[in-house]
């Protein structure tokens, strides 16, 4: 019979692998097993969860006498693990070698290739040598004999990965993404984020922890988190998508500014966060959005989006419910707009927390990665002393929306226009906003009203400061579980476990 050391539960979905294990004389030489003629022996490789929400491979060695009774075993175990038809077999794997640190190809070829290979998992390497490069290659690839695509990178890689996978998808079923109103056609082609840059911000949110190993592990067995998906659109013209964080003014500026002081590194952004916040600009402009009916949820309500998340299950059937009732007419009907007219120092915009090890809980706190909604943060014109107490609350526990000015909504679509693209009509000329724009530049310190800001596309920016956005439910799907509760013993309680088997 087997057995082994220690008492572990693992369901059958966390084992990643199981192989036939030659003993070495030392092995055999260990208490009972020197009275054996010859013990025969398997290995299975599993997940083991440690603490923050990073998962190891681990392994575990059984050993018998009876050779037979060993291949029934491994035959068996193989057999359960065939039978987890949501792991991948073949994937299509970027790599950015000049992301973050420049650690991609080192970091996948260590940490990740071995442990593919492990899995039995094939895969077709592309190192991308020029921005665009993957995006431009899913255009062209046999996209069907691949269950996953593979980025290794930080968010503007998942970003271009993105942007060509739901690219390709519309293409091919002659979907026109320049059209707003479209209705946009589902990912079913998983995307894996593999965290090598300077920023991993969708993988943080979706997974807990920004780590290689724990990542490749999710795609091995085969994890599945659908994410929604907002589209960016200036004069019917399509802009961008964004799964994370669109921001005007205060992250427009930010971006805007470190752009020019990418030789600092990351440190960067602290540079010109600082030097934003200092300058103090606001923003006149016109916010008009239609509220998430369908949302069970509400930003304010202090649940967090968890694995098997109940509020995005249940936004979901809500919304595609409303879908079957009124067609998509009735949803541009008027009556379901609420427009704000202000001066703003932020206005953000995030499908998800936007959490990260610095803030914790993220921009909105309750957001969710699939309820077909977006929370729409509104930040008005107040002091900088109030500013910085609203910015303050991003790294601690107090509730950031409670402040006199600012507002948050969830929404599922919204416009926004500043007020120069409202006065163009009028007089004053394109030098004048110019001059205008550069004296206040010239003088930081002083609390004024630039004509227009950026926006902040997921770290890229948009020259268009109108836009129209829209969420898309559920657009595309991830290879990760959203963030699991602190439970150690849930693995215990799972029905399909190999001590179960014993």
């Amino acid at each position: 019979s087997c057995v082994h050391t220690e008492n572990c539960f693992v369901p059958t979905s966390e084992i990643i692998a199981v192989e036939e294990t030659e003993l070495n004389k030392k092995q055999r030489n260990i208490g009972k097993w020197q009275k054996m003629a010859k013990p025969y022996a398997f290995t299975v490789y599993y997940v083991k969860k440690a603490r923050n929400h990073r998962w190891r491979c681990s392994d575990v060695t059984f050993w018998c006498v009876d050779e037979q009774l060993c291949n029934q075993w491994i035959q068996a175990l193989k057999e359960l693990l065939e039978m987890q038809t949501s792991r991948p077999k073949q994937l299509l794997v970027y790599i950015n070698p000049y992301g973050g640190k420049r650690q991609g190809k080192r970091i996948y070829e260590q940490k990740v290739a071995p442990l593919f290979s492990l899995a039995s998992i094939s895969t077709d390497v592309v190192i991308t040598e020029h921005a665009n490069h993957a995006k431009d290659n899913l255009f062209e690839v046999n996209i069907n004999k691949y269950d996953g695509v593979v980025c290794v990178g930080g968010d503007g890689m998942f970003s271009e990965v993105m942007h060509g996978l739901i690219g390709r998808m519309q293409k091919d079923s002659g979907i026109d993404q320049n059209n707003p109103k479209a209705p946009l056609v589902q990912c079913n082609i998983r995307i894996g984020i593999i965290p090598a840059g300077s920023t991993d911000c969708i993988c943080y949110s979706t997974v807990g922890i920004s780590d290689p190993v724990t990542s490749a592990l999710h795609i091995i067995v085969g994890d599945c988190q659908p994410l929604d998906v907002s589209s960016v659109h200036h004069n019917n013209t399509f802009l961008k998508y964004s799964v994370s964080l669109l921001g005007y003014g205060f992250y427009g500026d930010i971006l805007k500014d470190s752009e020019k002081k990418r030789w600092m590194g990351p440190m960067r952004y602290d540079y010109s966060g600082f030097k934003t916040f200092l300058s103090h600009h606001y923003y006149e402009g016109t916010i008009s959005f239609q509220p998430a009916k369908h949302t069970v949820g509400s930003p304010r309500d202090k649940d967090s989006c968890r694995t098997g998340c109940y509020i995005c299950k249940k936004s979901e059937q809500q919304l595609s419910e409303q879908h079957k009732e009124c067609g998509l007419k009735r949803e541009e009907d008027e009556e379901e707009w609420k427009v704000i007219r202000g001066k703003f120092l932020a206005i953000n915009a995030v499908n998800m927390s936007c959490a990260c090890p610095r803030s914790p809980k993220g921009l909105s706190p309750a957001a969710h990665l699939a309820d077909g909604s977006a929370d729409l943060i509104l930040v008005r014109k107040c002091s900088r002393f109030d500013f910085l107490r609203y910015l303050v609350r991003h790294t601690n526990q107090d509730d950031q929306f409670d402040f006199s000015f600012v507002d948050v909504y969830r929404v599922k679509s919204f416009q926004f226009t500043s007020k120069v693209s409202e006065d163009n009509e009028s007089n004053v000329t394109d030098i004048g906003k110019k001059r205008f724009g550069q004296f206040c530049r010239d003088h930081p310190v002083c609390c004024c009203n630039i004509a227009n800001s950026t926006w902040n596309c997921d770290g890229e920016t948009l020259d268009s400061s109108a836009i129209e956005v829209r969420v898309h439910c559920q657009l595309m799907k991830l290879f990760a579980r959203g963030i699991e509760e602190n439970c150690k013993d849930e693995a215990a309680y799972s029905q399909s476990s190999i001590e179960q088997l014993l």
